[in-house]
């Protein structure tokens, strides 16, 4: 099987990290290249990234989630933030983010890491853009956490082809 194949079936969500093993800069740069290389429309790359490996921070981020033994256990998050003034269509640019979402996973995966989508986040945006000293011209769509897995991550389960796809028109079997 080819290789970004198997990478892609392979990668799971990870929510615990080894210890004190921080993310080397190297790493970082390269997810957040990867990220960068994500299809855009008009090519506008509407994605702001704010980097965090400093633990007061990462304790007051915690405080925003339910999620934060999952926070605080990394050595790593990324904020991942729509660029509102680049924006030209709302949609179609937040599916470009979750296109450079995508690509951070994987490349994470590839480089040994393991790391998390975290969107519960988002129901406390105003807080965590407090924290973050965001200005009002971007729009939180995640965070990620990442980090050395201390895990394997769970195994999953995915709907059978058969009940999702369909054969020229919605309803007929492929």
């Amino acid at each position: 099987m080819p290789e970004t194949i198997e990478t892609i079936l392979s990668r799971r969500s990870i929510r615990q990290f080894k210890e004190e093993e921080a993310v080397e800069d190297k790493d970082i740069k390269t997810i957040l290249e990867t990220a960068r290389w994500a299809p855009s429309g008009l090519n506008n790359q509407p994605w702001k990234f704010i980097v965090i490996k400093n633990k007061e921070t990462m304790k007051e981020l915690a405080d925003c989630t339910h999620y934060s033994k999952v926070i605080l256990n990394a050595p790593l998050l990324i904020a991942v933030y729509l660029d509102t003034e680049t924006m030209y269509n709302k949609t179609k640019d937040i599916q470009a983010i979750g296109a450079s979402i995508q690509n951070m996973l994987l490349a994470c995966c590839d480089l040994g890491l393991g790391a998390v989508w975290l969107g519960e986040i988002l129901n406390q945006e105003d807080k965590v853009n407090l924290i973050l000293n965001c200005p009002d011209t971007v729009e939180l769509m995640a965070v990620l956490a990442i980090g050395k897995p201390a895990e394997n991550g769970k195994e999953t389960s995915r709907k059978e082809l058969e009940q999702i796809i369909y054969n020229e028109k919605y309803g007929e079997k492929y």
